[in-house]
């Protein structure tokens, strides 16, 4: 379990999630690691931060009175096979669990609100009026809050989108995944805002482009894509003109459709033409859209939509970024359902970074078709194993119900 505690509770033992701070704040090596001894206490409660996140799975919890014994890792249990006593056609009664700050029901709001948010900017960059900042900034500080805290309660949100509310859920999910892929990259904290703020508003020149266009059910002609591919340049110049918008995040709007090879638009740059920021951008748009339900096209699993950005990597896309990009995801994404080797299918909870395609995992359901009594899972220490990716709709799973707590 993630856990935000304070800094003054931290023990040898524990083992910190997120230190709560930007990376030129501290002189970790990493942001992630086990609290060995007192030292390294003392370090950690130097930094200034009142509060710091750890992990449970992966060390002690807060309990002062456990034994250190609690961070070993116990030995790996055989798979057990479901039997009859805990198979059920109707989910179990959800658990009662306690909110964390940064958890699910707040990263919950935290999505419907953002939606809002970009929904009603969109309603009113098309009647003319002006982005302001003001309304955008404290909403992407959330956003990159909820991401530095778990990651794992807001991407998974981010995935499901609606057909007829595609533009605006769109950009959320790109805000959402860029600043996941630029903490991946170690960028500092005040860049990353940038990123984030860029990455929301990447299609804000959408608002440009008609209706009749914009949600056309069908292949666009030749005439209808350019019009279609002119939102870049409406998103540039409606960025332009919004006092307080960063370099960074012009570069994010303005390159998110320019390729590695040249291939792009509107400007057909190439290579280190094309900023950091513009090359991240192009990687994680792509992924959004095509893992995306649309009403004329149906969404790749997230793997399958890795598999193709590694082979477009070729040409298309930084190879060094796409592997990044996927170390960022999880080759299997938290909230994703897959199935495992026991003909049991589990939502992923977590990813371990040591071990991408043994993620942790809680399994729900049997594919003979009922339901199972929850129960979280260590891939890596588990003889049963992931065969393949599932679709929830597949199975009659209501995928808001599993999602990561």
């Amino acid at each position: 379990m993630i856990k935000r505690i304070p800094v003054a509770w931290l023990r040898p033992g524990m083992y910190v999630h997120d230190l709560n701070c930007g990376w030129l704040q501290h002189d970790f090596v990493r942001n992630r690691f086990l609290v060995k001894d007192e030292e390294a206490v003392r370090k950690v409660r130097g930094i200034g931060v009142a509060e710091i996140v750890i992990d449970t799975e992966r060390g002690l919890d807060t309990d002062p009175l456990a034994d250190a014994t609690e961070a070993a890792e116990p030995e790996a249990p055989e798979p057990e096979a479901p039997s009859e006593a805990r198979a059920s056609k109707s989910p179990p009664a959800a658990t009662v669990a306690t909110t964390r700050p940064g958890g699910r029901e707040d990263a919950r709001q935290l999505h419907r609100e953002a939606n809002q948010i970009v929904r009603d900017m969109l309603v009113d960059v098309r009647l003319g009026k002006q982005v302001e900042l003001e309304k955008i900034e404290p909403l992407v500080e959330r956003i990159v809050d909820s991401i530095f805290t778990d990651q794992g309660a807001l991407l998974p949100l981010a995935r499901l989108k609606q057909h007829d509310s595609y533009t605006f859920q769109h950009s959320v999910s790109v805000c959402a995944l860029m600043t996941a892929f630029a903490r991946t990259l170690e960028v500092p904290r005040d860049v990353i805002r940038e990123i984030a703020i860029g990455a929301l508003l990447h299609d804000v020149g959408k608002a440009r482009v008609p209706d009749e266009i914009l949600n056309k059910p069908g292949k666009l002609t030749d005439a209808e894509f350019e019009h279609m591919k002119n939102h870049v340049v409406q998103s540039k110049i409606i960025l332009q003109a919004t006092p307080g918008i960063s370099e960074i995040a012009l570069d994010v709007a303005a390159q998110h459709h320019e390729r590695f090879d040249g291939s792009g638009y509107p400007n057909k740059l190439a290579a280190d033409q094309i900023s950091l920021y513009g090359r991240m951008a192009a990687i994680v748009d792509v992924y959004d859209a095509i893992t995306s339900e649309r009403v004329y096209h149906k969404g790749m699993a997230p793997t399958q939509a890795l598999r193709k950005l590694l082979e477009w990597s070729a040409k298309h896309f930084e190879p060094r970024l796409v592997k990044a990009f996927i170390r960022s995801v999880g080759i299997y994404p938290t909230g994703a359902l897959v199935r495992l080797e026991s003909r049991r299918l589990a939502v992923v909870q977590a990813q371990n970074e040591d071990k991408p395609m043994e993620p942790r995992v809680k399994v729900i359901f049997h594919t003979a078709g009922h339901y199972l009594r929850p129960e979280e899972i260590d891939l890596r220490r588990s003889q049963d194993r992931i065969v393949g990716y599932e679709e929830f709709a597949d199975w009659d799973i209501d995928p808001l119900r599993w999602l990561p707590q």
